[in-house]
């Protein structure tokens, strides 16, 4: 007599749970490998490639003479950081230290830092006010992804321009918002939006009234910056005291004074519609433009390394969120050379 071993019928409930737990398992699965991977990659990142800037850890203060504070982009466990250099030798060894930012500024051992987090649902933006130490004396939130920062020349004043919506300038709808900080009463005036504007000698209200690229004059009083409305950009010069500022030529984005106060470095677009800047210096007394020996498009608030130096970023051969430090001569003559590789955020103390 043959005995005949009975088959379990899998019920669908059954076979739910069995495809059930199959799916989990392949999720799990490629959820470890995307981890896996993503641990490779932060591994590569944190190796310094040979043949790259030297560049090691310690102290760094904003206290020191004839250094060049900046951003570090060289590959490794110092990426990002804010680093120095003795300014006879940008291209010797750096000193990082352990702050990190996306843009950074300092004068008269004041700093001022902008950082952007990548959080799970959005970024986290702030902006740092640094003591000499870099050590963190106040945060601020920012209402967007931060794009320009400056320090008065006396420490006093501190400023900081970010993207609330669209991702730059050449955005076809882009909003920015700049502010500035009174750092010895710690009053912030959230944006400069609410200052009185006189345009052509007279009074000027617009709802598409946009600043960016603050630098300050030595007076702890008077700014310029860029304000754009009705598609055109203007540079203005304003009071803080008075909260007004005034419109002194068009065409002007990103200026930057002169330690001397004669001078205002800028970009200048030279191509409607495309985002194609070759940077200027214009003379304030005269409004006389100079075009500068740099060929190449410049998407940055140039920085003076003196009153006859500039400084600026341009990408590295062309890629996107990599940089590098130039400079070239304020007067119009000479040519551009490169000042620190796999740089950004220049700031001469």
């Amino acid at each position: 007599m043959t005995t005949t071993t009975p088959r379990t019928r899998m019920t669908p409930l059954r076979r739910r749970l069995l495809v059930l737990l199959a799916a989990v398992l392949l999720l799990a699965g490629l959820g470890t490998g995307v981890v896996l991977h993503a641990a490779a990659r932060a591994d590569r990142a944190n190796e310094a490639p040979s043949g790259g800037p030297a560049v090691g850890a310690g102290k760094v203060t904003l206290d020191g003479r004839d250094r060049l504070m900046f951003v570090n982009g060289a590959a490794g466990p110092h990426r990002g950081a804010v680093a120095s250099v003795p300014s006879a030798d940008p291209a010797g060894r750096r000193t990082a230290s352990d702050l990190t930012c996306v843009r950074f500024y300092a004068a008269a051992g004041t700093g001022v830092c902008l950082q952007s987090d990548p959080g799970v649902l959005k970024q986290r933006n702030r902006a740092l006010l640094l003591d000499s130490g870099l050590r963190t004396l106040r945060t601020f939130p920012l209402a967007g992804t931060p794009s320009r920062a400056r320090v008065s020349p006396s420490g006093r004043f501190a400023a900081w321009t970010v993207f609330v919506s669209g991702e730059s300038y050449s955005s076809a709808f882009f909003s920015t918002r700049t502010s500035i900080l009174d750092t010895r009463t710690m009053r912030l005036t959230p944006s400069l939006e609410t200052f009185s504007i006189v345009k052509e000698g007279k009074p000027y209200r617009a709802s598409d009234v946009n600043f960016w690229g603050v630098t300050f004059a030595s007076d702890d009083d008077t700014f310029y910056a860029t304000l754009n409305t009705g598609n055109k950009t203007h540079l203005v010069r304003g009071s803080l005291t008075r909260r007004t500022v005034t419109t002194l030529a068009e065409n002007v984005e990103c200026p930057s004074l002169s330690p001397d106060g004669t001078r205002v470095a800028y970009k200048k677009r030279v191509l409607s519609g495309a985002s194609l800047w070759h940077e200027y210096v214009l003379d304030l007394r005269t409004l006389r433009q100079t075009p500068l020996a740099e060929r190449h498009s410049v998407d940055d608030q140039a920085t003076w390394l003196d009153d006859r130096t500039l400084a600026y970023a341009l990408p590295t051969n062309g890629k996107v969120g990599s940089s590098d430090l130039w400079s070239v001569p304020a007067d119009g003559t000479g040519s551009p050379r490169l000042l620190i590789a796999a740089a950004s955020s220049p700031a001469p103390l």
